[in-house]
């Protein structure tokens, strides 16, 4: 992961011990910043661990930036998925490209990545930010883009990435660094041997 996200303990079962990580990254992500500010940064953070589960992400992080001189934030997940009952890697991806386009959830593209063939999805969804957050106390509504790579794995298993940004004026720095990311994926087989996908492969 690129070290300008911050890990998210999102499976952290013991509540005094994730409130201190939250601290912890509260501090990294906002070196210097007022108490309150570092304290409302963590409460967002405790307050999206649900959905990030909901969606079964196995790893998160979350990113603070300045882009010309605007504040600007990226969450990053992972999670692992069970494939269609599809037969080969790339009829995996043709199932999803398919599956995607009939829900029309954004812009759906088959990609080449160094591991094999995958499947990205950019678009644009409706998220809220809770009254505990807001300075009028009820709740805001606002756009989110985001990038979703799927990455189909020979064991009928799929590597589910998502990029997510609120703040468009970083979606530029944000998509090339998950860019960067999801090319930098690499895949093994059990006896350490590299494995490359491919359409008439596993």
């Amino acid at each position: 992961m690129p070290e300008i996200f911050h890990d998210l303990p999102i499976h952290e079962s013991d509540d005094d011990e994730a409130v201190r990580l939250l601290g912890e990254l509260a501090d990294k992500a906002l070196p210097g910043a007022p108490e309150e500010d570092r304290t409302r940064f963590a409460v967002m953070c405790a307050l999206g661990v649900d959905d990030l589960l909901a969606v079964g992400a196995d790893y998160a992080g979350i990113c603070l930036t300045a882009v010309d001189g605007m504040p600007c934030s990226a969450t990053l997940f992972v999670s692992l998925v069970d494939g269609p009952d599809v037969e080969g890697v790339l009829g995996v991806v043709t199932a999803i490209s398919s599956s995607l386009r009939r829900v029309g959830t954004g812009e759906v593209s088959r990609i080449e990545l160094p591991c094999g063939p995958a499947v990205s999805c950019v678009g644009t969804r409706e998220s809220t930010l809770t009254g505990e957050l807001t300075e009028s106390g009820e709740s805001l509504t606002f756009p989110t883009g985001y990038i979703r790579v799927y990455v189909p794995l020979p064991n009928g298993t799929i590597v589910v990435m998502e990029m997510s940004t609120p703040t468009m004026a970083g979606w530029d720095i944000f998509s090339t660094m998950f860019g960067n990311t999801v090319s930098s994926i690499r895949l093994f087989n059990a006896d350490g041997s590299p494995l490359i996908t491919s359409g008439t492969g596993a």
